[in-house]
């Protein structure tokens, strides 16, 4: 075992080096909505997507992958008011050929709903809230005002001043 002495500054450079490199392949991940059951009318009604939600964790630049068969369904993203009365008048985006890919850019709120026929109401709906990284929580709002929590922040290395002794084994 070979013993080398590395300065605070350098384990401090060192420490930020691997946090960002931590947070660079955690901070984006592909969620395909609903797993294997996809983007359709889901037979257990808006339950169905709620759980799933509820078993993931969403932070800013994650892609959500809607399934689903072009011509059969759509995606659209919509207010809280339109998310809760299916109301697809008003869409701030929708997606019409499948699978669509939709980016979460920013940390809050988003809601999701199928437009076609009577399918949001039949429970083709999802609510998700994002946040700004992987340490926090992000469970389905349940009443549209959940706030996102975040987790505590802790550094990868311990600091320590002047030099420190880290073992490198080989």
């Amino acid at each position: 075992m070979a013993r080398t002495r590395i300065s605070s500054s350098k384990l401090a450079t060192l420490a930020i080096a691997l946090s960002a490199i931590f947070q660079a392949t955690a901070a984006q991940t592909t969620d395909v909505v609903g797993d294997e059951l996809g983007w359709l009318v889901p037979p257990g009604g808006p339950l169905a997507y709620a759980t799933w939600a509820a078993m993931q964790t969403f932070t800013v630049g994650d892609v959500l992958i809607f399934n689903f068969t072009t011509g059969d369904q759509d995606v659209a993203r919509v207010t809280k008011e339109a998310y809760e009365t299916c109301n697809s008048t008003n869409p701030d985006v929708t997606y019409v050929i499948g699978p669509a890919n939709f980016t979460l850019d920013s940390v809050g709120e988003y809601f999701f709903i199928g437009t076609m026929d009577r399918r949001c109401t039949l429970g083709q709906k999802l609510a998700i809230n994002v946040s700004a990284s992987s340490s926090g929580t992000a469970n389905p709002p349940s009443t549209g005002t959940s706030p996102v929590s975040e987790g505590p922040s802790g550094s990868a290395l311990p600091l320590c001043k002047g030099s420190c002794t880290v073992l490198i084994h080989t």
